[in-house]
């Protein structure tokens, strides 16, 4: 099979990696790539939501599959594109049609998708600008902290968590009447805020069936005990200790079942991953939020815990046959350890050269945000590299870790030191 993986993150990086090891791979093009995924195949200069370069090279290069990896080419319905091309619709896309990415494209039609599926979330109300008084009256009628979220896409930075009453009704004015969060805030979702620890599901469904991946927990915040501004994500474990089979029966039945059958039932048509958000509230599991997509860096240890061969899976969804094929996985911890450079998530330099990753041996790096002059790696984003490790538990997986992180360097590298304090 000839692939074309969309997108230029760790998690296409991960992907990269593991369909490089396919037994059914003929040849692999990753658009636009980065430094890491040359590794594994061919990097094409264009974006993934350039939907005409898209085609373009889908044709002049015969490919037989294309996977999606980030979330804006799906909401902008690149599955779609594909059904309504004559000359496409028989290039199976791995990811949902646009009214399936609206279960991350729109928190308020998540909200409303669940609602409906009686799918355990907390409760919420969704206001305009039109309606801003209605949603200061909301607030003030509600007890803290008060979450915020933009209905729309706004970069993982649309959710707000505020304790003070009076700053929430400042930052919802600022969101709905001065466009905080542009577009993606002409919808704010106001939501009670849940006590919890959070963790990330994975399922790839064809529409019909669907096959459960390993779960992982990733950390949001730049500073050490979960402090400071969130960010994309500063590393991820899995498994996570407290998911265990007893809480693992409850997200299957009352969340991920309803889901895909829900999906099903409204005729919403769904080829491809699934990401849950979700909290464990004194036992029970809530969905904070869907993607439409893997999330990153939690891709990083799980997509190394699969064992099966990722394009048996993916041909399994394009053929409706998912239920027939067999998923396994390696019986080992994973823990990933993100490099970031100085000032992220704020102001950050990049261009700056990267030292050290080929002295890594006991560890995966996987590329998040690089570019490649001749042979030197420099760094291209505010999140640079993922560091993932095996190890027979989350200890040992994050020692190897972060033995490995001592051998790269780069001029302003920062990474979290305390992965896993809050569930080892």
């Amino acid at each position: 099979m000839k692939i074309l993986l969309l997108g230029s993150g760790g998690r296409e990086h991960a992907l990269a990696w593991k369909i490089a090891q396919s037994s059914m791979l003929d040849e692999l093009f990753i658009a636009p790539g980065n430094a890491g995924t040359r590794n594994h195949g061919k990097n094409l200069a264009f974006s993934p939501t350039d939907f005409e370069s898209v085609k373009k090279h889908v044709l002049e290069l015969s490919i037989d599959m294309v996977v999606v990896g980030p979330e804006e080419p799906l909401v902008m319905g690149i599955y779609d594109y594909f059904l309504g091309d004559p000359e496409l619709r028989k290039v199976p896309v791995i990811g949902p049609s646009q009214l399936g990415a609206q279960l991350e494209g729109s928190k308020d039609f998540a909200k409303q998708f669940m609602s409906r599926h009686n799918i355990p979330t907390a409760k919420y109300a969704t206001f305009t600008q039109e309606t801003l008084e209605e949603g200061l009256n909301f607030l003030a009628n509600m007890k803290g902290p008060y979450v915020l979220k933009a209905d729309g896409l706004a970069a993982g930075k649309g959710v707000l968590i505020i304790k003070e009453l009076e700053e929430a009704k400042s930052e919802l004015t600022s969101m709905l009447s001065h466009a905080k969060f542009g577009n993606a805030s002409k919808k704010v979702v106001i939501e009670q805020f849940l006590t919890g620890i959070e963790l990330s599901v994975f399922v790839l469904t064809d529409g019909e069936s669907f096959k459960l991946l390993p779960e992982a927990k990733d950390y949001k915040r730049i500073g050490e005990g979960d402090t400071g501004l969130n960010t994309g994500g500063m590393g991820a474990i899995s498994p996570v200790p407290f998911a265990d089979a007893a809480f693992m029966d409850k997200v299957h039945n009352r969340i991920i079942v309803p889901t895909v059958k829900g999906l099903k039932n409204e005729m919403i048509p769904y080829k491809g991953f699934i990401f849950f958000g979700l909290i464990n509230v004194k036992g029970d599991p809530y969905v904070i939020e869907y993607n439409c997509r893997l999330g990153d860096p939690e891709t990083e240890v799980v997509i190394p815990r699969l064992k099966s061969d990722i394009l048996d899976l993916f041909e399994g969804v394009a053929t409706n046959t998912l239920s027939e094929r067999d998923i396994e996985f390696f019986d080992k911890s994973a823990a990933t350890v993100m490099m970031v450079s100085g000032g992220y998530p704020e102001a950050y330099e990049k261009g700056k050269t990267i030292y050290g990753i080929n002295s890594v041996l006991e560890s995966i790096v996987f590329h998040a945000g690089t570019s490649s002059d001749g042979p030197s790696v420099l760094t291209a984003g505010g999140r640079v590299l993922s560091v993932t490790s095996y190890g027979r538990n989350l200890d040992a997986a994050l020692e190897k870790t972060y033995d490995s992180i001592a051998k790269i360097t780069f001029d302003g590298a920062y990474f979290r030191k305390d992965l896993g304090f809050d569930v080892l």
